[in-house]
């Protein structure tokens, strides 16, 4: 057994043996998307979150291991290592409990407790902290030698070590903790010199704020602490420092006199200079870790709403990137997202070629028999979706979101497609390729360049990163990719492949042409076994041979559904075809040792519909044609809005003026609403009402409470 398993488990609430099968996998090397997908047997029905919750707890338990390893170690080499040291290090698991059992042995600058234990005045902090001398002067008398000038710097040096004692004691740093925790505050005000000016604007809200930090929302956090990254705002975290000390000073004061007045500025000092601060640290540090937690969770689930939003599928495509001087550059684009043809027309001000433009764009229709058209939504966006209405009908209008498109037009992997295009011809692609599919045109971009999240360039960009690659993979897994047609970037990102198999797999393609059978997978190039078994069940052809190529059921599987077709008399395409067969079925017929009944009741959910995409519909919308610019905004206006961004605080919403309004959680819906995600969703179609617009901060407030 996995020497973490008994504490993960406990911690998440599931089994010992659920939890142990799972590290095993993980330590073999399978993806968390093929354990949730094809090991459930194994796993205890285990799904991604939870796979995903023990490989985080896992690492997290790993590095503490080696954190105790070095600490045990270092104590050791200085030769104050004790059996009871040594057991409680051991025992314990909590981060913050280990650096302060390490914390009076930890190397350290060196500090003013430090020089004064040099001068070899520790046994006179420790005759004051006995508190029994009369005359401690005549006392310290005795320890002035050297660089110890007189009595007085003998007592403040012996003071300095009592204090940096107090400031490591554990248990003093439990109660100052709890003190924190109970009633800690975080308050912010504005740099005067900065209050004034136009980066400062929008901070104004925590100019003079402050609130208990337990009741400090992630996005105000940040905010703050962003504010005060820019050299705008001041921030800080306070408690109630009478209270600690006086608690600090009953430990260590005894009566009264002048041994106790010494010990008690000592106390006093070690609070102030050293312990507060360290605690105030500590609590900045955890709850800026928390709100990074929480904004990467938002984002996170930003982001996995827009890799699966609805496709339009394989359909011949014009997608044309707007704009009023340079022009609105257009591309046709055939079902499988080639670039077929591309030019510039320029239909609104100030060129106003618009006859011209609608000759040509009529031309490409005809010549390339586009199906859908697909609209970036930046500037000049409804000017051209009401330019392109006017031609006429036989194709769909929709308006995509551009976001990140001038990222990917610029990159490398779009260089590499396009080497003799340039960047506007990229975008528009992009924004073409994003209607047809957008899963697999989003993947190329970074996640944080494509327009939603909340403060996601502000928080722990390693932790972002990690839950956004663990974000990715499992959208693309999830939905399944063709072998035939995906690129290189989206073949990444399924289980068990990466960079340098997904360009394999390009290459065996180009040369051999299309994969006829998911077992000629077999022979790309350094793609053996382990990542096969890995990566097949994700990988679909469509009119494959075997029927069984074009769905979710993993190859190693095949045989036991060959059996069923067979036990009914017919063929594997019959039995997709024939409900009445499979209705049948007794799946309890087919378990075995590797075959469980969670995996046979995936199989049979398969064959109902197999490789079906469990991506949404895909739905046209218009704006209210009469409200195009923030000036036309009234309040108590009803205006038809998508949602564009989610955060924990509202949502965005864009309603056809170039500027986001937004819902505040308070305003989605008649009822106390917990999480934003309850009400809506990223692209979902709401009808909302202004309530308020201020030019003067740019902000648009809406209302669903209609």
């Amino acid at each position: 057994m996995n020497i973490f398993t008994k504490r993960i488990a406990k911690l998440l609430g599931l089994t010992e043996r659920g939890v142990d099968n799972t590290l095993t996998l993980l330590d073999e090397g399978c993806t968390i998307p093929f354990i949730s997908r094809y090991r459930k047997e194994r796993t205890g029905g285990l799904d991604e979150v939870q796979i995903g919750q023990i490989a985080d707890m896992n690492d997290r338990l790993k590095e503490l291991a080696k954190r105790k390893d070095t600490i045990v170690k270092t104590i050791t080499e200085q030769g104050r290592m004790t059996d009871e040291l040594l057991r409680r290090i051991n025992d314990c698991w909590e981060p913050t409990e280990l650096e302060d059992i390490y914390l009076p042995y930890k190397p350290k600058r060196r500090t003013r407790a430090s020089v004064a234990r040099e001068q070899g005045l520790e046994p006179l902090a420790q005759l004051l902290l006995l508190q029994r001398e009369q005359e401690p002067m005549k006392a310290a008398a005795r320890f002035v030698k050297g660089d110890v000038v007189n009595a007085a710097a003998a007592l403040k040096g012996a003071q300095d070590i009592i204090a940096e004692t107090v400031s490591e004691e554990e248990q003093c740093r439990n109660w100052v903790r709890q003190s924190f925790r109970r009633e800690a505050v975080i308050s912010s005000t504005v740099v005067k010199a900065k209050r004034d000016t136009d980066e400062a604007a929008k901070y104004s809200d925590y100019f003079e704020f402050s609130e208990p930090l337990r009741r400090c929302s992630s996005h105000r956090l940040l905010a703050m602490r962003r504010g005060e990254k820019e050299g705008i705002l001041r921030v800080g975290i306070s408690t109630d420092d009478e209270d600690c000390i006086n608690r600090l000073k009953r430990r260590y004061v005894r009566g009264q006199g002048k041994c106790q007045q010494l010990v008690a500025e000592a106390v006093e000092d070690g609070y102030k200079r050293l312990l507060e601060p360290s605690i105030e640290t500590e609590f900045a540090s955890l709850s800026k870790e928390k709100a990074d937690e929480e904004a990467i969770n938002v984002f996170v689930g930003n982001v996995r709403q827009l890799l699966l939003s609805p496709p339009l599928g394989q359909k011949r495509v014009m997608g044309i990137d707007p704009g009023f001087r340079t022009g609105c550059k257009v591309v046709c684009l055939d079902a499988q997202g080639n670039l077929l043809h591309h030019e510039a027309i320029f239909p609104h001000p100030p060129v106003n070629h618009r006859m011209q433009a609608k000759m040509h764009l009529q031309q490409m229709i005809d010549d390339y028999q586009i199906e859908a058209i697909a609209i970036g939504n930046g500037t000049a966006s409804r000017e051209t979706k009401e330019f392109v209405q006017e031609i006429g009908a036989g194709f769909s209008v929709f308006v995509v979101s551009e976001d990140g498109a001038s990222v990917y037009s610029a990159s490398k992997t779009a260089r590499e497609e396009f080497p003799d295009e340039d960047v506007t011809v990229r975008g528009a692609v992009s924004i073409g390729r994003r209607l047809m599919d957008p899963l697999a045109e989003l993947v190329k971009i970074d996640p944080k360049s494509i327009g939603v999240g909340q403060y996601q360039h502000d928080v722990d960009q390693s932790k972002l990163k990690h839950s956004l690659d663990q974000t990715v993979e499992s959208c693309v897994n999830s939905v399944g990719v063709n072998l035939n047609t995906a690129s290189q970037h989206l073949l990444m990102y399924i289980s068990g492949l990466g960079p340098t198999l997904a360009q394999n797999i390009v290459d065996y393609r180009r040369e051999h042409g299309p994969f006829a059978s998911r077992a000629a997978l077999k022979k790309v190039p350094r793609l053996g076994p382990a990542a096969f078994v890995q990566c097949a069940g994700f990988l679909r052809i469509p009119g494959a041979k075997n029927p069984l190529d074009n769905s979710a059921v993993h190859p190693e599987s095949y045989a036991v559904v060959e059996q069923m077709a067979k036990d009914c008399g017919c063929t594997v395409g019959d039995l997709i075809a024939d409900k009445d067969k499979r209705a049948s079925i007794n799946i309890n017929k087919y378990v075995t040792e590797e075959v469980g009944l969670p995996t046979l009741t995936d199989i049979m959910q398969e064959l109902e519909k197999p490789g079906r995409d469990p991506r949404e519909q895909l739905e046209q919308f218009e704006f209210d044609p009469n409200v195009k610019e923030v000036d036309d905004l009234v309040p108590g206006m009803i205006l038809p809005g998508i949602v564009t961004n989610i955060t924990n605080f509202g949502a965005f919403v864009d309603i056809g003026v170039h500027q986001d309004g937004l819902v505040h959680v308070s305003q989605m819906a008649n009822r106390f609403v917990r999480d934003p995600n309850e009400v809506v969703h990223l692209h979902q179609h709401v009808q909302v009402m202004v309530t308020e617009v201020d030019h003067r901060r740019h902000r648009i407030s809406l209302t669903m409470k209609l």
